[in-house]
């Protein structure tokens, strides 16, 4: 994309008071919430909302870069880098100026299960902002300067990587947790890899991937149903009914406790940890969930946090949250610290963990952790583009369209027995621990059992 930023930026001043006024409440959107079929047969969950002349689209294909080639990472997020680099008569400096224009936010990304694309517009600017979207999904030229611009980009985002401990700790964690499994890959590629990439191998993806069959919408905003179905066959229809899909089997993280080691010559050591997770559909999701807030997903509150930070000193800061796909799920962490403090940090979390595993939350932690949950969920959904990627999501987990006026009351349901066997069931293993710095197998011992010499 040539011009995110001024897209960006133009999209915002045409619609900065607009944005202001957007707020959905999810009772509000819940009460809305469409289940809408084209006259061509293509699905959308739709939120009708006038309040603002905005119009959001979210949407998705099933694949992602789980689909590319084994020897080849990289094609998907090359094709979503792509796509907007001119279509049909258009080149790449006539399509990005008439997404500047019209002021339209127009973006694709792969993640690991799905290639997903996101379009936002004025509602006086509909058609055009359709019909662009269009021809960038029906007719993208992947013209070789654009290719090898995009490319070189891409390039030099991973060279960076190789000296960024962040990038290093969480490639190799997933590289431990995965194996060979696609999950064990990164979206973005690698360096052997992406410059092997053809234009063959992308236009392979496109017409393997984007196809009706894998594709899940969902659209908030200022237009009424009959426009919005031509619109979406306008759009879509033309697409291959059939997607071409490799298979990808399910798979489960490999079992702590492990450990694995970067050398990398920085001042700061990076610590990233984590393990097997609970996938959307199990039954006790969102017991998970909730006691994953209390250890290390409720910011300045989590027990994670007091421990590293308030209490010991050891890091500014020390996150995990649950991943959740379709094939797997897992819970990962991350903190950076001084070389010397890496095997006390290290130590600090694992007997967090363990004491969470072991004795679960207390019933205030409890109570405090769904009050918040479920306060939380005003903003999460609080405008028409948030409102959008959730409905998306929703899709993707295969939940019920009516779940956001249940999702509160699937809090409240978790009990302390509940929430206690999910930590058992998390963390009870201890944790897969990769750790990036200088010396890092050094590092990664505590300072007590380091032997003083007299």
């Amino acid at each position: 994309m040539t011009y995110p930023f001024l897209r960006r930026v133009a999209f915002s001043l045409a619609t900065g008071a607009a944005l202001a006024l957007a707020a959905v409440s999810p009772s509000h959107a819940a009460a809305k919430i469409q289940r809408l079929i084209s006259p061509g047969g293509i699905e959308a969950w739709f939120v009708q909302d006038a309040t603002v002349p905005l119009i959001a689209m979210e949407y998705s294909f099933a694949g992602g870069s789980s689909q590319d080639p084994k020897d080849k990472p990289g094609v998907a997020n090359l094709v979503g880098d792509l796509l907007d680099e001119g279509s049909g008569d258009l080149d790449s400096k006539s399509f990005h100026e008439r997404l500047d224009r019209r002021a339209i936010e127009l973006s694709f990304n792969a993640t690991r299960d799905t290639f997903r694309g996101s379009l936002r517009m004025l509602r006086d600017n509909k058609d055009e902002a359709f019909d662009l979207l269009r021809g960038a999904l029906t007719s993208p030229h992947f013209n070789t300067a654009d290719v090898e611009r995009i490319r070189s980009q891409v390039i030099s985002g991973l060279r960076r990587e190789t000296t960024n401990p962040t990038s290093l700790a969480s490639r190799k964690f997933l590289e431990v947790a995965f194996g060979e499994h696609p999950y064990g890959r990164q979206t973005n590629g690698n360096l052997d890899s992406v410059p092997t990439i053809t234009v063959a191998d992308m236009r392979d993806y496109v017409g393997r991937v984007l196809a009706k069959d894998g594709l899940k919408i969902a659209v908030v905003g200022d237009v009424d149903p009959a426009t919005l179905g031509k619109l979406l066959d306008h759009t879509f229809g033309s697409l291959p009914a059939k997607a071409n899909l490799t298979p990808v089997p399910d798979v489960e993280a490999a079992k702590p406790p492990q450990r694995a080691f970067v050398t990398l010559d920085v001042p700061q050591t990076v610590i990233t940890f984590g393990g097997p997770g609970v996938k959307r559909s199990d039954p006790n999701f969102m017991a998970a969930y909730v006691v994953n807030h209390i250890l290390g997903g409720g910011g300045l509150s989590s027990r994670l946090y007091r421990e590293v930070r308030e209490k010991r000193g050891l890091a500014y800061s020390v996150f995990e949250s649950l991943l959740w796909m379709e094939h797997s799920a897992i819970f990962i962490g991350n903190t950076g610290t001084r070389a010397d403090r890496a095997g006390d940090t290290i130590d600090a979390i694992e007997k967090e963990v363990r004491r969470m595993a072991e004795e679960g939350p207390t019933q205030k932690e409890l109570d405090e952790a769904k009050s918040y949950l479920k306060g939380s969920q005003m903003l999460a959904l609080d405008t028409s583009s948030k409102l959008a990627q959730a409905l998306l999501q929703y899709q993707q987990d295969k939940l019920p369209i009516d779940y956001i006026e249940k999702r509160n009351a699937i809090v409240d349901a978790v009990t302390l027995d509940d929430a206690k066997a999910a930590a058992k069931r998390l963390w009870g293993q201890g944790l897969l621990t990769v750790v990036v710095g200088r010396a890092p197998q050094a590092a990664a011992q505590p300072a007590a059992a380091t032997p003083k010499s007299n």
